[in-house]
C-alpha cells in the first residue's frame, strides 16, 4: 500500500515538475508568436497535466484498486512532457531559430505525446466509475483501441514527416511510419467514440448513487462534445487549417472542457454526495439558452432596425443593444422555464418545493388538507409516482394522507421509538422535540429511482413538517380519545342496563311477587306470613345494597360526601387483594377531578386483581405544587411496558385524566411489580 502511494505521488510530482519548467519556458517565449497550426492556447497542456496529476494522485491513493487514478497519472506525465516540449520549442525553435538535436526532439514531441495524454483521458471515461469495462466484449474492444492508440503514438514519434514548426524535421524519423500512425489514429477515434458510447450506456443503465456519479461526468463530457462540434463546424466553414477567431475560441473551449472531466470524475468517485449536479446543469442550460435567445434577438433586431432606419451602423448597433436590454429579463425567465423542464422534467426545483411547502404550511388550512398538500409537494418535488404522510397515533404509524398512486397500507407498529419499515420505496421520519411523530414516504417510478439529492429533499421536508404533524397528531389523538370515551360510555350504559335488569330489577320483581303472597296469607296463616315478611326485609336490604353498588359505579355517594381517601378506603376493603391507602395533604377537589382519580385507581386495582398475581397493593395520594399525585403500586409479576402495548383500561385512564389536564404513566419490570402513577393540576384545593 505504501509503495502504491509513493508511486502515485512520485508520478504526480514528476508531472508538476515538468509543468513548472514548461511554464518557465512559456514565460521566456511569451512574445514569440505561436505556429499557425498549433492546437489550443499557450500552456493548455500545463493545465491538463496539473489537473491530471492532482486528481490522479488523490484517486490512486484513496482508491488504489480503481484504474482511473493511475490512468490520470500516466496522462499527467504525458501532458507534462508535451507542455515542456511545446514550451521549449516555442522559445528555442520559433524564438531563436535553433535546429539542435534537443530543439528538434522537443519540436516533434507534440506530434505524438498528445495521443497518450488524451488516450488516457478517453480510457478513463470508458472505465468510469469503477475502473472496469461494461462487459468482457467492451473490455476487449477497448483493449484493441488502446493498443491502436499506442501504436499511432509510437509511429508518429518516429515519423519522417515535418513537425508543426516549419523547417524542423524529426531526427529519428523513418519512412512509412506516418502512414502506420494514420491507421492507428483510426483506432484512437474509435476509442473516443467508445468512451462516449460507454458513458451513454452506463448513464442509461445506472440507478441511485451510480446515476449521480454518471451525471457529473456526462455533464463535463457534454461540454466537450458541444465545443468540439463547434470547432469542427468553424473548421469546415473556414475551409482550411485556420478556423478563424471562432475556431480558436472553440479550441480553447474543447481543452477547458477536457480539463473539467478529471474534476468531474474525481467528484463522481469521491464527493458526489456533497453537490447537486441538477442545479449546476440547470444554471448552465439557463445561461446557454439565454445567450442564444439574446444573440438571435440582437441579429434580428439589427437587421430589422437597419432596414427601417437609414442611419449609421453605430446607430443600428445601439438600437439593437437597447432592444436586447429590454428583452433580457423576459429571455432569462423563458430560459429558466425551459431549463427547469429539461433538467427537472415535470417536477419542481428543490427550492420551489421548499418555498411551496412553507407557503402552504403557513396558510389556514384544515389539518387533513395540510397533510394532503404535504404529500402533493413531496411527490412533485422528487417526481414520485405517489407520496404518503404517516401520523403516529398511540404506538403505531397510520397512513393519513396521500397523493398520486400509492398501494394500500395498514398501521405499522413502532418499536423502540424508531422508524419502522414502511411499504414505501423511501421514507423519512418526522420528529418534533426528539419524538417520532410520523413519516413522509414516496414511491418512485422505475425509470427515475431515488437519489441522495431527492432523499435529502424529503428529509428537509420532514424536518419542516414536525410542528404540523405534531398538531395533526394531537387532533387525531383527541378524535381517537373521543371515540374511546363515547365507546366506553356506551359500554358502561349497556353494563348498567344489564346489571339493573339481571340484578335489582329481578329482585324487585321477586319482592313484588312475595308481597302479593304476603297479602294472601294475612289472617289465614299468620305464622307463615311473618316468615315471608322477614324474608322480604332481608331481600329488600339486598336489593338496596345492589342499588348502592350500582350507584357507586356511576358516582359513589361516599366520594361526594367524604372525599377521595374515604372512598378509596371503602373500595380497598372490598378488594380481593390486601390494599392500603395513604394520603398526604389531600383536600377536597372539583367533582370531575375526584372522579377521574377515583375511577383511575379502581381501574388499576382491577388490573392488580386480574393480572398482577400480587400479594398486596398500595394507593398513595399526595398534593404538591398545586398538583394531585396518585400511585397504585403492587408487588406482583410485573411486565415489560416497551414490549406490551397499553390495554383498553390504561387508555381509558389516560383519556379520563387528559380530560382534566392530567397524565398517567406506568413503571414496571418483570418480577418487580408495577406502579401506575398519575398527576393532574388542582390548584390549591379546598
Amino acid at each position: 500500500m505504501k509503495n502504491r502511494r509513493g508511486l502515485a505521488w512520485t508520478l504526480a510530482a514528476t508531472a508538476l515538475l515538468l509543468s513548472a519548467v514548461a511554464v518557465g519556458f512559456y514565460v521566456a517565449g511569451r512574445n514569440v508568436p505561436l505556429p499557425a497550426n498549433i492546437f489550443g492556447f499557450r500552456g493548455s497542456a500545463v493545465l491538463l497535466s496539473v489537473e491530471f496529476a492532482v486528481t490522479g494522485a488523490i484517486l490512486a491513493t484513496r482508491r488504489p484498486e480503481n484504474r482511473i487514478g493511475w490512468l490520470f497519472l500516466i496522462g499527467s506525465v504525458a501532458a507534462g512532457v508535451e507542455a515542456l516540449g511545446d514550451a521549449y520549442a516555442i522559445w528555442r525553435v520559433a524564438g531563436h531559430g535553433s535546429t539542435s538535436l534537443l530543439a528538434r526532439i522537443a519540436a516533434v514531441s507534440d506530434d505524438w505525446v498528445w495521443l497518450i495524454a488524451f488516450g488516457s483521458l478517453l480510457l478513463a471515461l470508458a472505465l468510469f466509475p469503477d475502473g472496469r469495462a461494461i462487459s468482457r466484449g467492451w473490455g476487449r474492444w477497448i483493449a484493441v483501441c488502446t493498443t491502436g492508440t499506442l501504436v499511432a503514438s509510437a509511429a508518429f514519434a518516429f515519423s519522417d514527416r515535418p513537425a508543426i514548426f516549419p523547417g524542423v524535421d524529426n531526427p529519428v524519423g523513418f519512412r512509412g511510419m506516418y502512414d502506420l500512425g494514420s491507421l492507428g489514429t483510426i483506432l484512437f477515434i474509435a476509442l473516443l467514440v467508445t468512451a462516449f458510447a460507454s458513458l451513454v450506456v452506463r448513464l442509461r443503465r445506472s440507478t441511485g448513487e451510480e446515476r449521480e456519479q454518471m451525471k457529473w461526468v456526462a455533464y463535463a463530457a457534454a461540454i466537450v462534445v458541444a465545443a468540439f462540434t463547434g470547432y469542427l463546424l468553424s473548421y469546415a466553414v473556414a475551409g482550411g487549417s485556420n478556423a478563424g477567431a471562432v475556431g480558436n475560441v472553440m479550441e480553447s473551449l474543447v481543452l477547458l472542457g477536457a480539463a473539467t472531466i478529471p474534476i468531474a470524475i474525481g467528484i463522481g468517485i469521491l464527493k458526489y454526495r456533497l453537490y447537486d449536479i441538477d442545479v449546476v446543469i440547470r444554471k448552465t442550460v439557463v445561461f446557454a439558452i439565454a445567450v442564444v435567445l439574446l444573440m438571435a434577438v440582437f441579429v434580428v433586431g439589427a437587421v430589422v432596425i437597419g432596414a427601417l432606419v437609414s442611419r449609421s451602423d453605430t446607430g443600428v448597433r445601439i438600437a439593437a443593444a437597447f432592444v436586447v436590454g429590454l428583452l433580457f429579463e423576459p429571455a432569462r425567465r423563458l430560459a429558466t422555464r425551459i431549463a427547469d423542464r429539461a433538467v427537472f422534467g415535470g417536477r419542481a426545483t428543490p427550492y420551489e418545493v421548499l418555498t411551496e411547502f412553507t407557503r402552504r404550511a403557513g396558510a389556514a388550512y384544515e389539518a387533513d388538507d395540510v397533510l394532503d398538500r404535504i404529500a402533493q409537494v413531496a411527490a412533485a418535488g422528487v417526481g414520485a409516482s405517489g407520496a404518503r404522510v404517516w401520523v403516529r397515533i398511540g404506538d403505531a404509524l397510520h397512513p393519513d394522507a396521500s397523493a398520486g398512486t400509492v398501494p394500500d397500507a395498514a398501521p405499522t407498529p413502532i418499536e423502540a421509538g424508531a422508524l419502522p419499515a414502511l411499504p414505501d420505496d423511501h421514507a423519512e421520519p418526522v420528529f418534533h422535540r426528539g419524538e417520532l411523530l410520523g413519516a413522509i414516504g414516496v414511491d418512485m417510478p422505475a425509470n427515475d429511482p431515488m437519489t441522495p439529492d431527492k432523499a435529502r429533499l424529503i428529509a428537509d421536508l420532514a424536518a419542516q413538517a414536525g410542528a404540523i404533524v405534531a398538531n395533526v397528531r394531537l387532533i387525531e389523538e383527541l378524535r381517537e380519545s373521543r371515540r374511546r370515551i363515547v365507546s366506553a360510555q356506551d359500554e358502561r350504559a349497556r353494563k348498567l342496563e344489564r346489571d339493573i335488569h339481571d340484578g335489582a330489577q329481578q329482585q324487585l320483581v321477586a319482592l313484588a311477587v312475595k308481597q302479593r303472597l304476603l297479602i294472601g296469607m294475612i289472617g289465614s296463616d299468620d305464622s307463615k306470613a311473618r316468615t315471608v315478611a322477614n324474608d322480604l326485609v332481608e331481600e329488600t336490604n339486598e336489593a338496596l345494597e345492589n342499588l348502592r353498588d350500582l350507584a357507586r359505579g356511576i358516582y359513589p355517594p361516599l366520594l361526594a360526601d367524604k372525599g377521595l381517601p374515604a372512598a378509596l378506603e371503602a373500595q380497598a376493603r372490598r378488594s380481593t387483594v390486601p390494599v392500603s391507602v395513604t394520603a398526604d395533604g389531600v383536600a377536597r377537589y372539583a367533582q370531575d377531578v375526584e372522579a377521574a382519580v377515583y375511577f383511575s385507581c379502581l381501574e388499576a386495582l382491577q388490573n392488580v386483581a386480574k393480572y398482577a398475581n400480587a400479594s398486596s397493593a398500595t394507593i398513595r395520594l399526595s398534593q404538591t405544587d398545586g398538583h394531585l399525585d396518585f400511585e397504585i403500586a403492587d408487588d406482583g409479576d410485573g411486565f415489560d411496558p416497551g414490549a406490551t402495548g397499553p390495554g383498553s383500561g390504561l387508555r381509558g385512564m389516560a383519556d379520563r385524566l387528559a380530560a382534566v389536564g392530567g397524565e398517567v404513566s406506568v413503571r414496571s419490570t418483570p418480577g418487580n411489580g408495577t406502579t401506575v402513577a398519575g398527576r393532574l393540576p388542582v390548584g390549591g384545593g379546598s
